[in-house]
């Protein structure tokens, strides 16, 4: 496995111009706020550009850091109204100063850091990838990843430093042309210690005593992720352990139809959707096998969070699966059942 540069330069002489869509920010008492004033002390200046359609006066949340909105009519106008913004900003930046424009993604936001850097010769720009958008699966179902994909490949090219969150995207980076010199592979912060030590609140076989083994996701319900497979595999499963149940955590677009899904396949007994849960550590501590289907993964927070529970982990190849040491199965319900039923074994 490659070992790519894991630490940023020191920028705290820069000023800082941050380009986002998270508008929990705006909530004084989130813990995105929290996290931007820390933050904003590694910058001589920060200032947060984030992308939204509902008016918010300009913040200051520390005492060198400024939060401004669009305060866009539609989203189409996010990335002209954040460039208008960004632009007012490097204005006011003496030219004796260094200037980093930080980027949320290489899509929508890396566009406007792009447009920026232009305005200042000494400026960099630094883009985040938290998502695999090389993965074929990335634009075969979504129109909208295909033109986020033909963006990236325009922004890119004009990154000083690029973010990722595994091993796996930068090797596809590198794959498509990029310079391994600019990589940095950071990933997602996880409070291993709460996993690792928490006491569960509850047995989990106990309160799903009909269940001899459990196979446990923890998952957005949404089409990437794949549950759709999990369940035809599940059903594939059932026939040599038919005392088996998959618990399903989370919420998502896709509930009705995965439920629906599981009543036509007959195994609706042996499925449970127990809705979003605060409280993972139960769950994680008490199935026999953690499950992932998804289709692609920038890190994979629930992998890394199994993988510190100590669960007999089965995935797709996607995100940090292979990293963490597990199973890796196909985009077929008949491999993942194969490699769901080897491990339970």
């Amino acid at each position: 496995m490659k070992n790519y540069n894991s630490e940023y330069k020191d920028y705290s002489k820069y000023i800082a111009i941050m380009i986002s869509t998270d508008r929990s920010i705006f909530n004084e008492k989130s813990a995105v706020r929290a996290r931007m004033i820390e933050y904003s002390k590694l910058y001589k200046e920060l200032h947060i550009i984030i992308f939204s359609t509902k008016k918010y006066e300009l913040i200051e949340i520390s005492e060198n850091c400024n939060v401004y909105s669009t305060n866009s009519l539609s989203r189409f106008l996010y990335t002209f109204n954040a460039y208008k913004i960004g632009k007012g900003i490097m204005r006011e930046i003496d030219n004796s100063d260094n200037v980093l424009i930080t980027c949320q993604d290489p899509f929508e936001t890396g566009f406007v850091g792009k447009r920026l850097i232009k305005l200042n010769k000494k400026a960099e720009l630094l883009l985040q990838i938290h998502t695999d958008l090389f993965s074929p699966y990335f634009i075969k179902y979504s129109f909208l990843n295909k033109i986020r994909l033909y963006i990236s490949k325009i922004t890119l090219p004009y990154a000083n430093t690029i973010r990722v969150v595994s091993n796996k995207i930068a090797d596809s980076l590198i794959k498509n042309g990029i310079d391994e010199n600019k990589i940095i592979v950071k990933p997602i912060d996880i409070n291993a210690d709460l996993i690792k030590n928490g006491i569960p609140s509850f047995n989990l076989h106990e309160k799903f005593s009909k269940f001899n083994k459990i196979i446990l996701m923890v998952s957005r319900l949404e089409f990437e992720k794949n549950i759709e497979m999990a369940l035809k595999a599940m059903k594939i499963v059932l026939q040599q352990f038919p005392d088996s149940g998959l618990i399903i955590v989370g919420s998502g677009g896709e509930m009705y139809n995965l439920k629906k899904l599981a009543y036509n396949l007959k195994i609706e007994a042996s499925i449970v959707f127990v809705g979003w849960q605060t409280d993972l550590i139960p769950y994680y501590k008490g199935c026999d096998l953690f499950l992932n289907t998804s289709f692609y993964e920038g890190y994979g927070m629930t992998l890394k969070e199994a993988q510190i529970a100590e669960c007999k982990i089965v995935s797709t190849d996607v995100g940090i699966a292979r990293e963490i040491g597990a199973k890796i199965v196909d985009w077929d319900e008949g491999d993942i059942a194969r490699g769901v039923i080897d491990v339970l074994k």
